[in-house]
């Protein structure tokens, strides 16, 4: 049996004369938490929906567990759960009527369908919501109810589109730590999302940008990257009183070549011949005093705004050229 429960090798879509993705190849392996990450548009869902059988691809392979999605769809079918970005399982139902709706979907038998639905009431705590209609149910508990659905028939690999969009930061942290003890059981996520903090969650990131695979790796790798912190840089935390203030004043430091907030400290990516009295002085002379100040290392959102901005230049220089 194969490390590898997910191949893609040079996979593409095109509709019309526009390709939403484009030669995208990687690997995920088994019962790991994948991240996918991209700016809106910049066809992530659009590989969800290849790797599903959903969407149909115009170049390029696809595998799940070695089976070809192309030949072997309505295999992979049984083996994979998905989970879109929008909330789409039946208002008018109660919970209860959706999981065993969902069950029915996959053909399960009156008792397997039982006794699965019981686990998963279990494993995401929907036992006092059963008998209210979906249409009723918080953000949170829609999510987690779309999730038991998904799982109903016990997938192998679980897609996941943007799962926690528009939940509250408890309800998040909760859908989180059941991924990871899907994972712990050895179940394959491939999720998608914007928030940083979910990325540096995961195993493995890859990130696509207009279409294009642009990196991909484990988070701490990808921070390593020479582009995210260019040989002669180095990245700071500053942390001082009336942080925009600050922010305003940095910028206008020679050698400061990126500066950010994040909470009560800024973020600084200087020259290393910027040095730490340069930086007191600048904030004494617009009334900050002792800022705390000490060495960081990059963040994924570091790596990612990074890219975009590079890939960005390179697709505008291309553009003029």
């Amino acid at each position: 049996m194969t490390d590898v429960m997910i191949e893609c090798d040079g996979l593409t879509k095109r509709f019309g004369a526009f390709t939403a993705v484009d030669h995208v190849s990687f690997s995920v392996t088994r019962g790991s938490i994948f991240g996918f990450l991209g700016p809106n548009g910049s066809g992530k869902s659009t590989v969800i929906r290849m790797l599903c059988g959903i969407l149909e691809p115009t170049e390029g392979v696809a595998k799940i567990d070695g089976r070809d999605i192309a030949r072997e769809g309505d295999t992979i079918k049984e083996m994979i759960g998905y989970m879109s970005q929008k909330f789409s399982l039946y208002d008018e139902l109660t919970v209860n009527e959706n999981l065993i709706f969902s069950g029915k979907l996959y053909s399960l038998p009156d008792k397997q369908l039982k006794q699965r639905r019981d686990e998963l009431i279990a494993i995401t705590h929907l036992e006092p919501y059963l008998d209210r209609r979906a249409a009723l149910l918080s953000g949170g508990w829609r999510q987690r109810l779309a999730m038991a659905c998904a799982l109903m028939h016990k997938p192998t690999v679980l897609f996941l589109d943007e799962p926690t969009a528009g939940i509250d930061p408890v309800a998040r942290r909760e859908l989180w730590d059941l991924l990871f003890e899907f994972a712990g059981q050895g179940m394959t996520l491939f999720v998608t999302t914007h928030y940083m903090d979910e990325a540096e969650r995961c195993s493995h990131v890859g990130y696509i940008y207009m279409g294009k695979l642009i990196v991909c790796g484990e988070p701490d790798e990808l921070k390593q990257m020479p582009e995210v912190s260019p040989p002669g840089t180095r990245r700071l935390d500053v942390t001082c009183d009336h942080v925009t203030v600050a922010l305003r004043a940095m910028r206008k430091v020679e050698g400061v070549l990126n500066a950010t907030v994040f909470g009560q400290s800024m973020h600084l990516l200087v020259d290393e011949s910027v040095q730490r009295a340069e930086i007191d002085a600048k904030l004494r002379s617009v009334g900050i005093a002792s800022p705390e100040i000490h060495e960081i290392g990059p963040s994924l959102e570091d790596v990612f705004v990074t890219l975009t901005a590079k890939h960005a230049g390179e697709n505008q220089h291309g553009k003029a050229a």
